[in-house]
């Protein structure tokens, strides 16, 4: 379930898949801070985050996996420091089904292929793993996710719009059969 070799992308930036101390707070705030830049989204947003990341990090299995994207930001004493700037995560549904959540970039990674690996490797991992279809959620607008979803041959099975975080939001349903 651990991959203690991160995968080293430049000289500062890496994807792991084990977890830190620390690691889900950050990547919760970092879903905050970047959906109510961009979307205005309150912070009932975080909770919605925080709810099932906590969950996935107390009952995962070697059918779920996490992904970690670390930015170095320089030297702490003798220690590298890093800070998240992305996570995309594999979680069980059923037997065979899984669901791809939390993946986000920060603004300043984005355009790099990042998110493409991920979801290239979640998509891989999740073969791997023995399921037969993965879905997602993501909301109306978000063109780059929505082009990305589409050329892996994701198709949009759902849309429900309501009243959350703070905004009438219309989230949308992808699928794809393994």
């Amino acid at each position: 379930m651990k991959d203690r070799h991160p995968k080293e992308l430049s000289p500062s930036i890496s994807i792991r898949t084990d977890l830190c101390p620390g690691d889900i707070g950050m990547v919760v705030h970092l879903h905050g801070v970047v959906y109510a830049e961009e979307q205005g989204w309150d912070t009932s947003f975080d909770a919605y985050v925080a709810g099932p990341i906590a969950e996935f990090v107390k009952s995962r299995s070697d059918r779920d996996r996490i992904w970690i994207v670390e930015m170095v930001a320089g030297e702490v004493g003798r220690r590298r420091a890093a800070r998240i700037v992305g996570s995309a995560a594999i979680v069980r549904v059923s037997d065979a089904e899984a669901q791809l959540r939390w993946l986000l970039l920060a603004p300043e990674v984005r355009g790099l292929g990042l998110g493409r690996r991920l979801v290239e490797e979640a998509l891989a991992f999740s073969r791997s793993a023995g399921y037969k279809a993965i879905f997602l959620w993501t909301v109306r607008g978000l063109l780059a996710a929505t082009s990305l979803y589409e050329s892996l041959g994701f198709e949009e099975t759902e849309e429900n719009t309501s009243e959350i975080w703070g905004r009438t939001v219309t989230e949308v349903r992808y699928a794809l059969r393994l």
